[in-house]
This record gives structure tokens, sequence and C-alpha cells, in this order.
């Protein structure tokens, strides 16, 4: 089986769009992954599957969260390979080890990601890194002009997670069957 983890984009953030966890889990669930679990509310689901399609996760999950809730939030979907992949290529863990000051952009699709086109003035940082942009956020994300500024262009789009949220969702993957 393979290991995933799905990330739902804008759910049970800011208020705009509700849904309870234990509604979300039954959802993939009934579609037919295993082992479905969930971290924090907001969006971010673990699952197991007989294959290897991370795309198809993501379409499967988006028609059905469609049908059942009424919404179509963008999911990003990686396996557990992938994720510790990610936690691998933070290029700014180097600078402090506060979570809260690291940020990690998953990107859908297959593309690698590519650095938008946005003024960054330190000590806040961007990089890409495969398909995943790296932030370094040392005031936070809350008081980020960096982060302000990428909200504004409106892109780009995929779903944030601190790197609190990264790395239990790593250790999550690797206690899941």
């Amino acid at each position: 089986m393979t290991v995933m983890v799905a990330l739902l984009r804008g759910v049970n953030v800011g208020g705009a769009t509700r849904v309870p966890m234990a509604d979300l889990r039954r959802v993939v669930s009934e579609v037919g992954y295993g082992a479905v679990r969930t971290y924090v509310n907001s969006g971010n689901v673990l699952l197991t599957t007989g294959g290897t399609d991370t795309e198809e996760v993501a379409t499967v999950l988006r028609a059905a969260f469609a049908e059942a809730f009424d919404l179509a939030p963008d999911v990003v979907v990686r396996t557990r390979e992938e994720l510790h992949a990610v936690v691998g290529a933070n290029p700014f863990l180097d600078r402090d080890d506060d979570p809260t000051h690291h940020h990690v952009v998953f990107l859908p699709g297959t593309q690698v990601a590519r650095v938008p086109d946005v003024e960054v003035t330190g000590p806040e940082d961007l990089a890409a890194v495969g398909r995943e942009l790296y932030l370094y956020l040392p005031q936070g994300i809350g008081r980020s002009e960096l982060a302000a500024r990428l909200s504004r262009r409106g892109g780009p789009r995929g779903t944030s997670r601190n790197w609190r949220t990264v790395t239990t969702l790593a250790r999550m993957a690797d206690e899941t069957s």
C-alpha cells in the first residue's frame, strides 16, 4: 500500500469553508482509501491506496468533496516518500529552528516550482525546490510582507503549511500502514 497525504486548500481557515474532519474522513473512506486520518482542523488527510498516482488521488478527492460538501477545494497530494523529500530539502533550516518561521507551499500538478516574480526583502526569503516553494518568515506569516505580496498577486496556487504541520504529517505518514 502507498501512504499519501492530501492537503486541502482553504478548508477551515478564515471561516469561509467549514468541513468537519469526521465528515472529511468519512468521504475519503467512502471513495475507497484506507487508514484515513486527519491532522488538525485544516484539511490534512493521511490515507493509503493500492495505486501510486498522486494526481489521480487528487482528482478523485476533488470530485468526492464537490459531491459531498458542495465545494471543490484545491487538493494537493504527496506520497510519504515525497513528503520526506520536502522535509529534507528545506533550504532555510540553517537559519533557525523555530517552526513558526518556516512554511512550505505545496503546488499542484507535476511541474517543477519556479520562484514567482515578487519582491523579497531580507531577512525574509523564498526558494523553489522540486514542486514546492519554501518561505522563511522570521516575523511569522501574519506579519510577513512577503506573504502579503504573494497573496496580493494571486498566487502561487497551492496550499501552504507551517513547518510543524509538515514535519508532523511526515511522522504520521511513517506511522500509517
